[in-house]
């Protein structure tokens, strides 16, 4: 299963390597935390199904959770296995933000 690291994911940031960064924490995980990885979009796992088919696969996406377990790492599974690079944040936003990576508060 393809990951990327903290570190692996800031450089692609800093250099702007092309990437759709999709966050899928739970809904109520995702309020309590209130916040999210800069210029990444929501998208509810419980209904991955139904947007599964917009995620361009013309570029890697890169899929978080809380903690980089089970949600991200099913989802970015699903579409590799359609034929997306898609690759799950090791350690989730948590990591993200245990090594000072900056984050902002979500859009309601």
């Amino acid at each position: 299963m393809q990951s990327i690291s903290v570190p692996e994911l800031t450089l692609w940031r800093n250099a702007g390597f092309p990437h759709t960064l999709i966050d899928v924490r739970r809904k109520l995980r995702l309020k309590e935390d209130g916040v999210a990885i800069a210029n990444s979009q929501w998208l509810d796992p419980a209904l991955w199904l139904e947007w599964k088919d917009t995620v361009p696969a013309a570029q890697p996406a890169i899929i978080y959770c809380a903690h980089g377990h089970e949600l991200s790492q099913g989802l970015s599974a699903a579409l590799r296995a359609m034929g997306i690079d898609a690759r799950y944040l090791l350690g989730g936003i948590e990591a993200w933000r245990s090594v000072g990576q900056s984050v902002e508060p979500i859009k309601e």
